[in-house]
């Protein structure tokens, strides 16, 4: 199948295949007229100025001779989210060195051999390697394991922590198993419903945490005594994402509960309210729409995706800077702090929609520059993954 062929299905309305079934990556930015060589252009200099340009544009920061880490220039630490991020940037576009320079930093650094979270990453580090908090976030585990087993199924494994396949495994069998040795901690994902929890010590959930993608591949890879729940739980965070998002609008929360409805209490605990659509939340869409790319297993990912961008390009007339509840509601006197993220991920989703606005998203995306100032990190991380998803360059790499 060609890469016009599965645009045309799209336009036709058809019952897609994904890429995982048929190897073919759509290239949608192609599909809009932009030529390859000014796709690849983009790509080649986005990544190049988010790793190598001045103290003013990176993010990336070399350490020694072999290690190097990812900065949240707005927080000025390294967190297991843009760390994870940055591996998975990196096996994307075949860059080993820079990849092992931040697993290495990531291993000697953020993670934990004692405690009641042994076994897991510290959430936070500063740029030094001196731990910010002895707590994980599931999201950069999920991340890190995933982009372990590209790396393997891409370079092959190698010896000790780079034998990338064994620290995949080692870390999804934390993820599910952690405490049941007796020693304290508990699990990343709630047993009884198959869902990722927000953090460990919790019983609600993040909706951008879900990747069903990812666990798909997971159910392949992971020890083979667990690759039934993660088969489970691809289909679990399917049906939750649909309970999460609004049927109208499309947004959906931060936090939520396993029920879906937002999450509106430990206020004081996780800094203020994330009953509402905001930075993290802004990921959703864009997992839907990769999640559609690869497996194509539910038609529910392209309604969702088009009632989003008609919400952002219809209802809010191209707005790209609000905060919201998830009907739609506009919260008075609040910004985006990331509108570079919303426009972004808001492009990603026509991965899967099939609407009017698909187009008119892509191409203000492509024509959205890289952000600049302190507050870079965030926004053009998930910039970056738009440019490789809708380029047709964000790939499972299965070793075929």
């Amino acid at each position: 199948m060609s890469t016009e062929s599965v645009s045309r299905q799209i336009r036709e309305g058809a019952k897609m295949k994904g890429a995982f079934e048929t190897g073919v990556y759509r290239n949608v930015f192609l599909e809009n007229g932009y030529t390859q060589e000014e796709i690849d252009k983009k790509i080649e200099d986005s990544f190049q100025t988010m790793f190598y340009g001045s103290e003013e544009e990176r993010i990336y920061h070399p350490v020694g001779e072999d290690m190097g880490y990812m900065e949240d220039t707005g927080n000025h630490d390294a967190r297991t989210e843009g760390m994870s991020y940055g591996m998975m940037m990196c096996v994307q576009m075949d860059k080993k060195e820079e990849f092992d320079r931040l697993w290495k930093w990531t291993k000697t650094y953020m993670y934990m051999e004692e405690g009641e979270n042994a076994g897991y990453f510290a959430w936070s580090c500063q740029p030094d390697g001196t731990k910010n908090a002895y707590g994980p976030a599931p999201d950069g585990e999920e991340f890190f394991a995933m982009a372990l087993f590209f790396a393997s199924k891409r370079w092959g494994d190698g010896e000790g922590i780079f034998n990338y396949s064994k620290e995949a495994r080692a870390i999804l069998r934390e993820c599910l198993h952690q405490g049941e040795d007796g020693k304290g901690g508990a699990p990343m994902w709630e047993k009884s419903n198959h869902l990722i929890k927000f953090v460990t010590e919790c019983d609600w959930s993040d909706p951008s945490y879900h990747l069903p993608h990812f666990y798909e591949l997971f159910a392949l890879w992971a020890d083979e005594e667990d690759r039934l729940f993660w088969k489970e739980a691809a289909k679990a965070s399917r049906e939750y994402l649909k309970k999460a998002c609004h049927p109208k609008t499309g947004l959906c929360a931060e936090y939520a509960n396993y029920d879906g409805s937002p999450h509106t209490g430990h206020q004081e605990q996780f800094g203020g309210r994330h009953d509402w659509y905001y930075s993290d939340a802004y990921r959703t869409i864009a997992n839907i729409g990769l999640d559609y790319a690869w497996f194509a297993a539910d038609e529910w990912e392209c309604e969702i995706a088009d009632r989003l961008q008609q919400f952002f390009c219809e209802t809010e007339g191209g707005r790209n800077d609000g905060v919201y509840l998830i009907d739609g509601t506009p919260v008075e006197g609040m910004k985006a702090l990331h509108p570079v993220a919303i426009t972004a991920t808001n492009a990603q989703a026509s991965l899967a929609a099939k609407g009017k606005w698909a187009s008119v998203c892509v191409k203000k995306f492509f024509e959205t520059p890289l952000r600049q100032g302190d507050r870079r990190y965030y926004d053009n991380c998930l910039y970056f993954f738009a440019l490789l998803a809708l380029s047709g360059n964000y790939r499972i790499w299965d070793g075929k």
